[in-house]
């Protein structure tokens, strides 16, 4: 059996979502492809699809081998492009992880470029705030904005996530505006929820530092929650730049203690280490480092005028 012919069928099946789609993409008979996919899982001594008549979903035998067959066939294109040398065609899939409201907000856009630029880069996006395994869940690359363990991983720092604290202009009329934070011991917190920390250290003009801990009104795994909550007035928050720059611009929300430092973070470009790492991964990452570097432009909130 020719296997690297049958995974190139079996691959094609699966983005094509039936066998009569990539029959007809692959200019083959359905019964050829059918036969193919059957000495396939014979060979593997496993099922990789079930297969009704008004649908066909992958086993998790053959997700699996789907997402190795995949980084393989587009490892392999690569490689024939560098023989050939036309290695400055960028092509090939990419499966790339990142939290929620940054995927969203940053992401989005800054993908978009990158897809206009590399015309021949097929890209999936999964946009979700828990910790993926980038092996064995196929991902090529994972944004993570955190402080990284030690987890084998490789990592490049795309920029630093600064921190900004702000509150509806009702909110602070209502309970007061802050000059130094031990004034927020009696405010009320709208928390993160996929934090283990309850508290937040900070760093003030003169070189002084402490830690503020608040009582917490309400906590939810997703940033942009919170900023809706916090336009309503609900409590304070203390929240990554990238999500409340927006807000705090257009007035929804007011900035205060920027004369302050809240505890930053990095966001991180993680993947899985490689002897040569792929082009299209590789031209990813230096993409996404200038495209945000040190002074991201969601950063204009730590500049606003409009503060409590």
């Amino acid at each position: 059996m020719d296997t690297l012919n049958a995974m190139r069928i079996f691959v094609r099946v699966v983005d094509a979502g039936s066998i009569t789609a990539a029959a007809d993409q692959l200019d083959l008979a359905k019964s050829a492809v059918s036969r193919r996919l059957a000495e396939l899982e014979e060979h593997l001594q496993v099922r990789l699809l079930n297969r009704t008549t008004r649908r066909m979903t992958l086993t998790d035998p053959g997700r699996s081998f789907y997402q190795r067959a995949q980084r393989m066939l587009d490892d392999l294109a690569e490689a024939e492009a560098e023989a050939r040398g036309t290695a400055s065609q960028v092509s090939g899939r990419l499966r790339v992880a990142a939290p929620l409201s940054f995927g969203l907000r940053q992401l989005a856009p800054a993908i978009t470029d990158f897809a206009q630029r590399y015309p021949q880069v097929d890209i999936d996006i999964d946009l979700n705030d828990r910790p993926v395994d980038l092996i064995g869940e196929g991902f090529d690359l994972a944004i993570r904005i955190a402080d990284l363990e030690n987890s084998g991983l490789v990592a490049r720092k795309l920029t630093t996530i600064r921190h900004v604290l702000c509150a509806s202009p009702a909110y602070w009329q209502t309970h007061g505006r802050p000059q130094h934070p031990d004034e927020l011991a009696e405010h009320v917190m709208l928390r993160y929820a996929n934090t283990a920390s309850h508290s937040w250290h900070w760093s003030g003009p003169d070189g002084t530092r402490g830690e503020l801990r608040l009582k917490t009104r309400l906590q939810a795994n997703n940033g942009d929650f919170l900023l809706q909550a916090a336009e309503r007035g609900l409590g304070l928050l203390i929240q990554p730049c990238f999500i409340a720059n927006d807000a705090i611009l257009a007035g929804r929300l007011q900035a205060a203690l920027l004369n302050y430092q809240w505890k930053a973070l990095h966001a991180y470009a993680v993947y899985p280490p490689h002897r040569h790492l792929p082009a299209r991964v590789r031209h990813l990452i230096d993409f996404l480092a200038q495209r945000f570097g040190e002074a991201p432009s969601w950063d204009a909130c730590l500049r606003s005028t409009a503060v409590a």
